[in-house]
């Protein structure tokens, strides 16, 4: 049965220029499917991109910076204001370019959007696969902090707001009764936050008591408290590389696994950053190839499902899970 509506309604000017971002992204992808959906998922990411610098964004979408060039150039071509900070963050800009604007109203969601959102994800049963399925959707087509609070505690989202809030004003932050992993003791941090990792699983710190760069889980963090003085070491606000397995630092260190099907789907479901780095090959087995800064986070994961996972390149990384089994097995 036809829609009752279904008349010859004359497109809107919101809906004529979203229709021709579309065809011309279509025309300038000569048809390439994989391509279409990249240049869709990052025009969906730069709309409201605010904390990932350009390297950040090549590694989320696996991509390398001669791509990601291209990209910004179709998309200036079709009339966006994509608008570089002195960050290194890409973001298009909505205040003064008409269609930018309108691609914004389309995509972004209104809090109270905000709320049914969340409060229909959150009346899905824990762990069931259709809730996890539908973040992970989400997380793919948006990613950033509005879809980085779905499903999380009420102390959390207001934690990551506190910070974002931190962030957006250029405030010296104390985070209060932080948990830390490696001392295992729990005190007050003076820091400028600046960034989130790309899962907003952590967020990026310059601490002025160590004088050091350093990343902070948002879930140890008890309180924030902002306070009213401003950045003094704007200089030092470096982000360094945050690998599949949320391990950060400065190096890389390329590791090839091949792992299982069981492997695959619970290296995805605990680490969602690795499934641009997954593929399917001859067997059905999955490979992995990816950079990791640390040899820690990735160890555990093996160790972890180790008959299901093979070490295919990387001998350091090799080299430390043998030390590390020798060592459990004293």
């Amino acid at each position: 049965m036809p829609c009752q509506h279904e008349k010859n309604i004359p497109l809107t000017e919101h809906v004529s220029e979203t229709l021709y971002l579309c065809a011309f992204i279509i025309k300038n992808s000569a048809m390439d499917q994989p391509r279409i959906v990249r240049e869709l998922q990052l025009l969906m990411l730069l709309a409201n991109n605010r904390y990932m610098n350009k390297t950040d964004v090549c590694h989320h979408f696996n991509f390398s910076e001669r791509t990601f060039f291209r990209y910004i150039d179709t998309f200036r071509e079709a009339g966006f204001a994509v608008k570089r900070n002195e960050y290194n963050v890409y973001r298009i800009e909505t205040s003064t370019n008409k269609m930018s604007r309108h691609l914004s109203e389309l995509l972004h969601f209104t809090e109270e959007e905000e709320m049914i959102l969340r409060c229909a994800i959150d009346s899905i049963d824990p762990g069931t696969k259709s809730k996890e399925s539908l973040k992970k959707k989400l997380y793919a087509l948006y990613d950033y902090k509005v879809i980085s609070d779905l499903g999380l505690g009420k102390r959390l989202r207001q934690t990551i707001h506190d910070l974002t809030s931190a962030i957006e004003n250029h405030r010296q932050t104390v985070l209060v009764g932080y948990r830390s992993g490696h001392s295992n003791t729990t005190s007050d941090r003076l820091v400028e936050p600046y960034a989130f990792t790309p899962d907003h699983d952590q967020v990026w710190c310059y601490e002025l008591d160590s004088q050091m760069v350093k990343t902070f889980k948002v879930s140890r963090i008890r309180k924030v408290s902002i306070l009213d003085t401003e950045w003094q070491n704007e200089e030092h606000h470096e982000t360094g590389y945050v690998d599949v397995f949320r391990m950060h630092g400065t190096q890389r260190f390329p590791v090839r696994l091949r792992l299982s099907v069981r492997a695959a789907s619970l290296l995805q479901e605990e680490y969602p950053l690795s499934t641009p780095f997954l593929k399917e090959v001859e067997g059905g087995y999955f490979l992995l190839e990816t950079e990791v800064c640390r040899f820690e986070g990735v160890t555990r994961f093996i160790l972890g499902l180790y008959d299901d996972i093979e070490i295919l390149g990387g001998d350091d990384l090799r080299t430390h899970v043998q030390y590390k089994i020798k060592m459990l097995n004293r």
